[in-house]
């Protein structure tokens, strides 16, 4: 048997899982992008981007993945002379240390995958006075762990530092709060917790930066261009028209079902996700006290290879979820539920879990994961 790419258990941290009504939004006909029609989903997509980042804040919508986003607020923030500060304890967190790189100077404090950073050394490097902006990636899917972002943004603003928060993948799945974290600016990506289609990113930036935003690093990713343009109802240069028909359908599905309401049926989902592998054995991966609410990860367990393990998820029983990278990858599994993974799914994933581990030569109590899934549904 092969998986049914038209109907299969798809329980990846993003890209998710897309409702019918997304699907039908991106048929719509060709419309031009300088129409009033089309500036009318725009400013719609404005005003529920706000709804989403919980903050009435100038914003941005790029035709660009999660990386573009970054990048614009990174080119907003700092340039030649300038200096960040990033934290990286997974591949994003790495990421983001990457691209501050282009555009000025950066130093790096890291931890081990899996771990939180040490505080009193992030602020004992703020205290120099060194840096303009700090960075975090929020939200680290690798690793499947969200970092202190509230912690971080404390010793920002006691640094007088700005704060770049990669919301990615916790926008729209945590209670992201701009203000409440003293974060500048916010990233987040469409293919992540609101079930929208890859290939967009959106940045909410704080009233007291916008004017403030440097204009002098990049040309299309020029943040305070996009942010003016969106206020139009328009864009700097032609956007993903498809995608934005679609990412507006997802925005709107999220206003109807209330985001405290979805960030609440995640929690409710990781929490289930947790219970269950522990039941079977499964280790969490990261530290416990810092396990994402919308993405799960786990130690294989000995004699047990990433490869036949996954695969046969995928092959034997149409599961996907994901595998890790670098220096885990192959010893870690992760698990998705955010977006419009949903209770059912995760009956049936663990279900497929059991049934691949007992071939594998596992020992456990054979349906002990799926009962702790079915004693917390809702």
């Amino acid at each position: 048997m092969h998986m049914d790419m038209m109907d299969n258990t798809f329980m990846l941290a993003g890209p998710v899982k897309l409702h019918p009504r997304v699907l039908q939004a991106m048929s719509h006909p060709s419309i031009a992008h300088r129409s009033p029609e089309f500036a009318e989903v725009l400013l719609e997509v404005r005003d529920l981007l706000k709804y989403l980042f919980q903050a009435d804040r100038p914003v941005a919508v790029i035709s660009g993945s999660g990386t573009a986003g970054v990048e614009s607020a990174v080119a907003g923030l700092i340039g030649k002379g300038d200096r960040m500060l990033s934290l990286d304890n997974g591949k994003f967190g790495e990421r983001v240390g990457g691209i501050a790189k282009v555009f000025g100077e950066t130093k790096t404090i890291g931890a081990p995958w899996g771990t939180h950073f040490d505080l009193d050394a992030v602020a004992a490097e703020l205290e120099t006075g060194a840096y303009r902006a700090i960075a975090l990636c929020h939200n680290e899917t690798s690793t499947a762990m969200t970092n202190d972002a509230m912690a971080i943004g404390r010793l920002a603003k006691k640094n007088d530092v700005l704060f770049l928060l990669d919301g990615i993948t916790s926008v729209g799945g945590l209670d992201v709060r701009p203000r409440e974290m003293n974060a500048d600016i916010v990233v987040f990506g469409s293919q992540k917790c609101i079930g929208a289609p890859a290939g967009l990113s959106a940045v909410s930036v704080s009233d007291a930066l916008l004017e403030e935003l440097r204009t002098d690093n990049a040309y299309y990713l020029n943040l305070k261009k996009h942010i003016a343009k969106l206020d139009e109802g328009s864009t700097p240069y032609t956007p993903a028209i498809h995608l934005l028909m679609g990412f507006r359908e997802a925005l709107r599905m999220v206003k109807e079902d209330g985001l405290q309401n979805r960030i609440a049926g995640y929690a409710a989902m990781a929490d289930a996700t947790r219970a269950a592998a522990s039941a079977l054995g499964l280790r969490l991966y990261p530290d416990p006290h810092y396990a994402s609410n919308t993405v799960s990860g786990f130690w294989l367990p000995e004699g047990v290879g990433d490869k036949q393990f996954r695969g046969a998820l995928k092959d034997k029983y149409s599961v996907i979820v994901a595998g890790a990278q670098d220096a885990i990858k192959g010893k870690v599994f992760r698990i998705g539920h955010m977006g419009l993974a949903n209770w059912t799914e995760l009956v049936a994933t663990f279900g497929a879990i059991e049934a691949v581990l007992l071939q594998n030569g596992y020992s456990f109590e054979v349906g002990t994961g799926v009962a702790e899934v079915i004693r917390r549904m809702p």
